[in-house]
């Protein structure tokens, strides 16, 4: 069955999908993130579908990231509480996993704009990042936690915010639980 993309002229409507609350400040670590890797922040072209051959590679991102990243701590990796980069060779947090998702898809041709890196608290309760992809049917979760992938709904996460989908730049509030 073939994903289509949701539009991206504004947040899509539908319960499906996480929606905006105004306008946010960026997590904690990512302030800088844009002016140290701008793909990450890239706008993409709005047009095209994601198709059931994409949706193949989204999960064989999700699948290779998690299974070759070896889970570190921001305090152990670089002696500081929150920073956001690209996996080292001793590995990365949460959303160096995101972020490494985020790059492998971009590099092989889904649109940026449909990656949007999230923050949530976990089902602990414990803060933490996904990557969402922005499907014609919703928003999915790619998380370093599992190699499903699950609407935003299943992962039974409070969503906190996200990047802004029309300008990835900047984050929306989105409050939302799973």
């Amino acid at each position: 069955m073939a994903i289509f993309a949701a539009p991206l002229d504004g947040f899509a409507s539908g319960s499906n999908f996480l929606k905006s609350r105004g306008q946010g400040a960026a997590p904690p670590g990512a302030s800088g993130l844009c002016s140290t890797y701008s793909w990450a922040c890239a706008r993409g072209s709005a047009n095209g579908t994601l198709s059931a051959g994409d949706m193949k590679v989204v999960q064989a991102v999700n699948r290779q990231v998690n299974r070759t990243t070896r889970a570190i701590e921001d305090r152990q990796q670089y002696g500081e509480a929150e920073r956001w980069a690209i996996p080292t060779r001793r590995g990365g947090d949460c959303e160096d996993y995101a972020l490494a998702k985020k790059r492998a898809l971009i590099g092989k041709g889904i649109d940026p704009q449909r990656l949007l890196i999230a923050t949530v608290l976990d089902r602990s309760r414990r803060p933490h990042a996904v990557l969402v992809v922005r499907t014609d049917q919703g928003d999915v979760v790619l998380d370093n936690v599992t190699n499903s992938i699950r609407s935003w709904r299943d992962t039974r996460y409070v969503f906190l915010r996200m990047q802004d989908p029309n300008r990835p730049s900047r984050w929306v509030n989105v409050q939302a639980g799973g």
